[in-house]
């Protein structure tokens, strides 16, 4: 299982315009083939008029899945340079189309490359980039003298804290990294004199996006 990776979290267009043609991409979030596919049906219909709707996609936390395609372009001046630039972004779960309309002036084979990879890194600028990664939800149990010593803790190790109950003892719920847990695990025992009751929850994949932690499905 990857720790983490980058993906798209909000998609986004772009558009530059060389020697009179137009270069549309649009950028968006897909988790399966069967999304990415649709996505492309979506934009051949929404720019039905154009000359070329190219595209790209890469899929899996291995980037297992890559598909791309010169839909009518000269072979490899499109598709290939299109993905590309997601493999060089090192993006996972993605697609993008990219919409050409033909302004009269052939661009040759380097200014077709140049312009549909410009294309897809205009709609990355204009597209929410994340990076997910995998954490687990621990479930910390201390006494009141403990309390203040976990919280120091998490506050240097900026993980982020869930849920907290207070009654006879204090409940945390905690977001660790799982590259971080068994370290972290260690220090709370250390800290608390090994009276912390620590149970693991729940493994998922998260991001800290403008200070909110935001989860997903693992």
């Amino acid at each position: 299982m990857i720790e983490k990776y980058r993906t798209v979290y909000k998609g986004g267009e772009g558009e530059i315009v060389e020697k009179k043609s137009r270069f549309i991409a649009t950028v968006r979030p897909v988790e399966k083939e069967e999304e990415a596919l649709a996505f492309i049906e979506e934009m051949k219909k929404k720019y039905w008029n154009a000359r070329h709707n190219c595209f790209a996609y890469v899929l899996g936390e291995r980037q297992e899945i890559m598909r791309c395609s010169d839909d009518g372009e000269p072979q490899g001046t499109a598709g290939k340079p299109m993905l590309d630039v997601l493999l060089g972004e090192e993006l996972h779960n993605v697609a993008v189309v990219v919409t050409r309309y033909f302004g009269g002036v052939l661009l040759g084979t380097g200014g077709l490359v140049r312009a549909y990879s410009q294309a897809v890194s205009e709609g990355l600028l204009n597209s929410q980039v994340i990076e997910k990664q995998h954490g687990m939800i621990l479930k910390i149990q201390t006494d009141y003298t403990g309390i203040g010593k976990i919280q120091y803790l998490l506050g240097q190790k900026k993980i982020p804290t869930m849920d907290s109950q207070y009654t006879e003892v204090v409940t945390l719920k905690v977001l660790v990294p799982c590259p971080q847990l068994e370290t972290f695990r260690k220090e709370v025992t250390e800290v608390t004199s090994g009276q912390a009751v620590m149970e693991e929850n729940e493994e998922l994949m998260f991001t800290i996006l403008d200070g909110e932690v935001l989860t997903f499905a693992g």
